[in-house]
């Protein structure tokens, strides 16, 4: 490639016009090459040598390249890294091409698909035991509706909200890729634009019904004209990255606002639900509690932690089945052996859906099925079901007809490639069967040949070899080639090597043809079948999927049952009320992680009541506040999940929102600072917790001035507890809100215990009724290793201050006189209304300038602003 753009080039050009944003894999033989910067950007991420090839406009083209056969391990580090790939293959053979345009024509090329985040099905790009979503979003009428979906399985979830809740909603999904209307304001960060016309409520439905071959959507669920809209811009972009060509996608599934637990970005990243705070999945709640042994298992496992469940009944449903699991440890154990045989029923449909299967996942649909068949003989005898069970476990059987004819068709272990063969079985064709005997019987006919020709020849190292450019060919070493070149020795010279030449003969070359022409119609065979058998899968697809989750839930039943044995957890209580009593309650992350360390974690109790609401908790840091307020948020979350929890007894009253204001780190790159994000997320509760919500907060105030501080927390503290009316727990170092406990009826004084031992400090984690007697502050510091001339110095500033405080009554000075939350606004109103009653009764007109201006006086004395 030199001067102007050659033939090659400008098809590559054409195609990255194409690719917009992605990075291009252009298919050139074995490798998938890339120029220019795609060339750079990719070298760097992948760590493989930047080259050149020719020129383009008088510059050297940068270029780099991946062999086809390990494709996909670099793909998943360049989406990994946030990249988005389009694919540029061979659409036609070389012959084809030749046949099309003569010798010189270049070979067809056209990208066949997109692979980003969010629509990845391949099984080595794709995490096991997560989930991979893909959402859009967009609004209208404002209202913003969301479309969710996994395509690695193809279930879909249609949803909508209020503006303000989109961020919680999109926490929820947790989605590896985002597309929104271009030019909406309210895009969420990250999200790709798509054409806004795809955003459409009644392309969406149209769809919709095409992809499922319904006149109406009714049977599926009641959807709105925003689900509706959100659900055409996912499937648009869907057919965008396929080409045309659409993955599994079942029947959509409407969620109602309501029927999960609603927690917020800030209260899953605090509470650490399915990743830890400095990432990845060790140290999280999902990572102490997942028991599953499949796949499928932890993905629902995951799903349900992240969406609790908000009614009771289902709630119950769910103990109910870990319970009984529970308490028969054989038959857990003997169902988790037969889940941990089964493949990932769900994952291999949606790679056959999607035209990207392999034997193998036949296999596996094939073995999955006859698996569940066997779980549901093995329970269906059974008369002690739970209910949830009971209604599963049709769903495991009825796939008779597809399981024999996979049994039938397939060898038992097929191969992950179709395009050698071999995974047909002997006895289903015929046809196929005498195909592979003629070739068996031609290979056999070639070694007899090879024996026959050394004799003839007299070459003992005379060999039949086989390539994909000669085909079957004769080769001896160089100096005993003069007996095959002879003219009457039946051989004709091909090929000259060093060190040994190549030559063919009349016999080899029709054994060849028999051998090639057999093995092409056997492999054409195979592949017809190969067809059908998908065809048959893609017909069963709902049902086949609707096994797949009933074994995932059996398997998250189990999994739950299984933690719960090991570590002692209890089954706890769901009621409707606004209560929260937790016996013996621990902290499943903490107490694995001591466990580990061979310590023990100190249990404690926790009783919230509508008298007895608001826990005001002191004690000094590292005593177990930040502990004690998660453990309890999760034992909630856990509860409502439908699992047991960490504790020896729980009643947990149904909570509709879980907030956690526990820890902040600055959010430079957005410009907020620690005490910045506090407040914001502070915010967020005080507008939007009710009386069934459930709170935790940490340290409220202490990013900012002392006084601010103190006077933030105690507005805080109040406003939760005479206007939001929740369950909270709240942590805090100023004693001085101890005060609140004399006028909120609801407010109770508690502390986590610690003492000093001989100058050490000795931090029990016990909790305790009543107000913290002091802080520990310079023993933590002494503690952390803080020199001892600090903490001296500390303790003589201390002194000095405490001196201070007593002499003027120290922060808290008046705020004993200060109205409650509610009256403070009650009392500015009325004073400002005796103001109002005394200017509406003046006749202004009657009034001398003195007497005015002695008024005037009178007002500003009663309006308290007199210097």
């Amino acid at each position: 490639m030199s001067g102007g753009a050659t033939p090659m080039m400008a098809q590559y050009l054409a195609l990255r016009g194409e690719a917009g944003d992605c990075l291009l894999f252009y298919r050139m033989g074995d490798f998938f090459e890339l120029f220019f910067d795609d060339a750079r950007q990719a070298s760097q991420i992948l760590d493989i040598a930047l080259t050149t090839r020719g020129e383009h406009l008088g510059q050297p083209i940068p270029m780099c390249g991946v062999p086809v056969h390990s494709a996909e391990s670099y793909l998943a580090r360049l989406i990994k890294a946030g990249c988005r790939v389009a694919i540029a293959e061979q659409v036609e053979t070389p012959a084809e091409a030749k046949q099309r345009g003569g010798s010189k024509a270049l070979v067809a090329r056209d990208i066949v698909r997109f692979v980003t985040a969010g629509t990845l099905t391949e099984e080595a790009l794709l995490e096991p035991r997560r989930a991979n979503v893909l959402a859009a979003v967009c609004e209208m009428r404002g209202l913003v509706g969301i479309a969710a979906c996994d395509i690695s399985t193809g279930r879909m979830e249609l949803e909508e909200c209020a503006p303000d809740r989109l961020g919680a909603a999109l926490a929820r999904l947790g989605a590896s890729e985002i597309v929104a209307p271009e030019g909406w304001e309210a895009m969420p960060e990250g999200a790709i634009a798509r054409p806004a016309r795809g955003f459409a409520s009644d392309s969406g439905e149209a769809r919709l019904k095409a992809i499922h071959g319904v006149a109406t959507l009714d049977g599926f669920g009641l959807f709105t004209r925003t689900m509706l809209a959100a659900a055409g811009g996912l499937v648009a972009y869907l057919e965008h990255v396929g080409r045309g060509s659409l993955p599994l996608l079942l029947p959509p599934e409407a969620r109602a606002g309501n029927a999960a637990l609603a927690m917020d970005a800030a209260t899953r990243a605090s509470l650490e639900i399915l990743e830890a705070a400095q990432g990845g999945r060790k140290g999280s709640l999902i990572d102490a509690i997942d028991r599953c042994v499949t796949g499928a298992g932890a993905r629902q496992l995951a799903e349900d932690l992240s969406a609790p469940l908000t009614g009771a009944h289902a709630i119950a449903e769910r103990l109910e089945l870990v319970a009984w699991l529970h308490e028969d440890g054989l038959l857990r154990e003997s169902l988790r052996a037969a889940l941990r045989a089964l493949p990932d029923l769900g994952r291999a449909l949606g790679r056959v859906v999607a035209g990207r299967g392999s034997p193998r996942d036949l296999g596996q649909l094939r073995d999955g099925l006859a698996g569940a068949r066997a779980l549901h003989d093995r329970l269906g005898g059974r008369g002690d079901l739970p209910l949830l069970l009971a209604r599963l476990l049709p769903a495991l059987a009825g796939h008779g007809a597809l399981v024999d004819r996979y049994d039938r068709a397939l060898v038992p272990a097929p191969p992950t490639e179709r395009g050698q063969g071999g995974f047909i079985a002997e006895g289903y064709d015929a046809a196929l069967d005498e195909l592979r005997r003629i070739a068996g019987n031609a290979r056999r006919a070639i070694a007899a040949l090879e024996a026959k020709y050394r004799d003839q020849t007299g070459v003992a190292t005379l060999k039949i070899k086989h390539n994909n450019v000669l085909g079957y060919f004769v080769e001896v070493p160089a100096r005993h080639a003069d007996k095959l070149m002879a003219p009457d020795s039946g051989f004709s010279h091909r090929q000259t090597m060093a060190g040994a030449m190549r030559f063919n003969a009349l016999a080899l070359h029709a054994e060849a043809s028999r051998i090639t022409e057999a093995g092409a119609h056997a492999l054409a065979a195979e592949d017809a079948h190969f067809e059908e058998l998908v065809t048959m899968a893609i017909a069963a697809r709902q049902a086949i999927a609707q096994t797949a989750a009933a074994l995932a839930r059996i398997d998250v039943a189990a999994g739950q049952a299984e933690r719960a044995a090991e570590g002692g957890w209890a089954r706890p209580e769901i009621r409707d009320e606004p209560c929260l009593a937790i016996e013996g309650g621990r902290h499943p992350v903490v107490e694995a992680a001591l466990a580990a360390a061979g310590e023990r974690f100190v249990a404690n109790d926790c009783r919230l009541a509508p008298e007895d609401r608001l826990w005001l908790i002191g004690g000094p840091n590292m005593g177990g506040k930040s502990t004690f307020l998660r453990q309890n948020a999760l034992i909630v979350l856990l509860a409502q999940a439908g699992g047991f929890v960490p504790a020896q007894a729980a009643t947990i009253g149904l909570v509709d929102r879980l907030f956690s204001r526990v820890g902040a780190s600055d959010n430079l790159a957005r410009g907020r600072s620690t005490f910045m994000v506090e407040m914001v997320e502070t915010a967020a509760i005080l507008s939007q917790a009710t009386e069934r919500s459930f709170v935790i907060l940490d340290e409220v105030g202490r990013g900012t001035s002392t006084y601010d501080g103190l006077a933030l927390a105690w507005a805080v503290a109040e406003a939760v507890h005479e206007t939001n009316r929740c369950r909270c727990l709240f942590a805090t170092h100023y004693h001085e809100l101890a005060r609140l406990a004399e006028t909120c009826e609801a407010l109770s004084l508690h502390h986590v215990r610690a003492r000093e031992w001989k100058g050490d400090l000795v931090l029990l984690h016990e909790l305790a009724d009543g107000p913290a007697d002091r802080s520990y502050g310079l023993a933590v510091a002494r503690l952390a290793g803080v020199p001892a001339k600090v903490i001296a110095r500390a303790r003589a500033v201390l002194e000095k201050l405490e001196k201070g405080r007593a002499q003027t009554g120290g922060l808290a000075a008046g705020l004993g006189d200060l109205p409650l939350f509610a009256a403070a606004f009650e009392a500015r109103e009325e004073a400002c209304d005796g103001l109002r009653e005394r200017l509406r009764g003046l006749d202004l007109d009657a009034l001398s300038p003195r007497e005015a201006l002695d008024m005037l006086y009178e007002l500003k004395r009663e309006a308290g602003t007199d210097p």
